[in-house]
């Protein structure tokens, strides 16, 4: 579910289901209360009323009848009454029915790790996080990279789970700082019943983070702290007494040496320029510079194109790299987004002869047919027309459409077309080539992945920066064949020709329509 932003917006709906049956719940609780309530204020009220007189009370047959009743019977059925048993299993019933379309644990581990992914490649403070700020430090200034429509924050067990998740995985990097606000928010607060950690519960996990990190003088307080709370707990007890004469050992090490070190990439290397091109969002000055670089307005000799032309915009001739202004309509990109909806399963890449799931892909993909869909037909030929390629098969898989989660992104990168707009993230971050290309809606990005020889082009490598808002989603013709693709493409179709433009920046468009 955390991998799309449409199984999330699913979620949505099935919430509103469990609410109905919480509401129906509280109705029945509360008429089952009130109940007990009348049942409770008509017995008190005999007792400071008529029974103050005993032994006139008793003497009355009928008095005397009805409290030997009330204790055989009406007692019995109030204090043995299955009817708090029936409303808590009716709403257990539908929350089973419901199941299925919830949340799995992969998918809460999944939305955790896409904020902590978020907070990495932004640079994001997590206390600006936790107050639903996507924020970082720039010349010693808060800076906003993204303000979300509808704000909100998070709780003191928002953060302990999205710790309890980084120290699962044994990345104390992430778990001290978000034990560090759960402890924050849950000290001075009440627990509540729909929370799953306790202040008790971070200050344990928070404490052996922190004895992971290195910091034993921290660990040591923190422990003397929970100790307080639960005096009894032997565990901790013998932590204290370890980390006391840890410390007896070998000198406290000082706040100021003990920096949290972010764990290394077990798979990208190139993370650190990554990270940059995504943090410089299409800022590259340097390399827009060139006055080589024009837009124009282009048909590629297209008889399809004379009078519909296409704007486009050189990004970069080292790599080759266009990008298409509204290649595709409003209409055709809900269209295709509808038609994608039923069909988005997790993304996978390529592992051998396999496919697998991967933590550096994080979407849902969906495969369209042109004969299935006029609209696909529709954008091949536009493609075909612009680019030169036969997308047909064999020569080109199945449109892909892709829909992205909770901090999705895509480091490997994949040629797309654009079909929703988006305020933050979602940059094509051209590795070796040093720039980045940010998100236009209903365009599409262009680049050769071929030399004329046939040898790769290694300034192709990019990557699809994660996105701080959700649901944004591109369609494409890449896959683990594209080298195959095009390589084919080059020797039987006419190429994709660079054509001699005047410079023309992109407010000119506006001036010539």
């Amino acid at each position: 579910m955390f991998t799309s932003m449409t199984s999330v917006k699913q979620a949505v709906i099935a919430e509103r289901q469990l609410i109905d049956y919480l509401r129906i719940y509280l109705e029945h609780e509360t008429q089952r209360l009130d109940d007990i309530k009348r049942f409770f204020s008509r017995v008190t009220s005999l007792h400071s009323g008529i029974y103050n007189e005993q032994s006139a009370t008793i003497a009355n047959p009928i008095v005397a009848f009805k409290l030997v009743k009330r204790l055989k019977s009406e007692w019995m059925n109030v204090v043995h009454s299955n009817e708090a048993e029936e409303n808590i299993n009716a709403l257990r019933e539908g929350y089973r029915r419901m199941e299925g379309s919830l949340p799995k644990l992969e998918d809460l581990q999944g939305a955790a790790q896409g904020l902590m992914r978020l907070q990495d490649v932004y640079d994001l403070r997590v206390e600006g996080l936790v107050r639903g700020h996507f924020q970082r430090i720039t010349n010693g200034n808060a800076v906003d990279i993204y303000k979300p429509l509808v704000p909100d924050t998070l709780s003191g067990d928002d953060c302990f789970l999205v710790g309890k998740v980084a120290y699962d995985l044994e990345d104390y990097y992430h778990s001290v700082q978000w034990f560090e606000e759960a402890v924050r928010l849950f000290r001075g607060t009440d627990w509540s019943p729909e929370n799953e950690g306790t202040l008790e519960d971070a200050l344990d996990h928070l404490a052996f983070s922190h004895f992971k990190t290195g910091n034993i003088s921290y660990a040591l307080s923190l422990s003397q702290e929970l100790l307080l709370h639960d005096p009894m707990n032997s565990r901790v007890h013998f932590n204290v007494e370890k980390y006391e004469k840890l410390l007896d050992e070998s000198p406290a090490v000082t706040n100021q040496s003990l920096v949290l070190k972010r764990p290394d990439s077990t798979y990208l290397r190139t993370r650190n320029v990554y990270e940059k091109l995504c943090q410089t969002k299409g800022s590259q000055s340097k390399h827009f510079e060139n006055p080589r670089l024009f837009c124009d307005y282009f048909t590629n000799g297209s008889p399809g194109l004379l009078l519909q032309p296409i704007k486009r915009e050189l990004i970069s001739l080292h790599p080759y790299v266009v990008l298409f202004h509204s290649f595709v309509s409003q209409a055709e990109a809900k269209s295709i987004r509808e038609y994608a909806a039923p069909g988005l399963r997790r993304s996978v890449v390529a592992s051998g002869v396999n496919q697998t799931t991967a933590e550096y892909r994080i979407s849902k993909s969906a495969w369209l047919k042109d004969s299935a869909y006029g609209v696909v037909g529709k954008v091949d030929r536009r493609i075909t027309m612009v680019t030169g390629l036969n997308v047909q098969l064999p020569y080109a898989e199945y449109l892909q459409v892709v829909n992205y989660g909770i901090g999705g992104h895509y480091e490997p990168h994949f040629d797309h077309a654009t079909l929703s707009s988006v305020e933050a993230g979602g940059f094509t971050a051209f590795i070796y080539a040093n720039f980045s290309v940010p998100v236009v809606e209903n365009g599409a990005l262009f680049w050769w992945n071929l030399h004329r020889n046939g040898q790769g082009n290694v300034d192709t490598l990019h990557a699809g920066c994660p996105l701080p808002i959700s649901g944004f989603m591109s369609m494409g013709r890449s896959s683990s064949v594209v080298v195959a693709l095009i390589r084919r493409n080059e020797e039987s179709i006419r190429p994709f020709k660079v054509q001699e433009s005047t410079p023309l920046h992109k407010q000119h468009w506006q001036a010539m329509e």
